[in-house]
């Protein structure tokens, strides 16, 4: 089969990495996330890329262009290329979500249990995708 079919909400709050890549094509990624507690993504600039965000579990808010938003369940989140934006949990739990990178991010195939994981091996799209 091509592409990608499955439960994203079952995956998502099924995922305890801090970064999964789960399918990469070759104009967008999709990419599970986990925040811990007081975690954040980090703010960062993708400057030609659009990226979304769909949370499926948690509490946390969202810096786009210094305007923060809280977030939860279900609250879908459009960053466009050039925004300065950050995620962060402010729950108790960890906070589950997906991002679609338009175009691909990371590398196929990256998974990095922790953000300390993620910081430590920055790596990038280099043309390989799922199929």
């Amino acid at each position: 089969m091509k592409g990608f079919v499955g439960n994203i909400e079952e995956s998502t709050v099924k995922s305890a990495d801090f970064r999964r890549v789960l399918y990469t094509g070759t104009q967008m990624q999709l990419v599970l996330m986990a925040l811990q507690p007081g975690e954040e993504i980090g703010e960062e600039v993708h400057e030609d890329r659009d990226q979304f965000f769909r949370v499926e579990k948690g509490d946390g808010e969202v810096w786009i262009d210094g305007h923060q938003t809280k977030i939860n369940d279900g609250t879908a989140i459009v960053v466009p290329a050039g925004a300065r934006h950050n995620v962060r949990n402010t729950g108790l739990q960890p906070l589950k979500l997906y991002t679609i990178y338009a175009p691909p991010e990371h590398a196929e195939g990256t998974v990095r249990a922790t953000k300390a994981d993620a910081l430590a091996s920055e790596e990038h799209f280099d043309g390989r995708t799922t199929e």
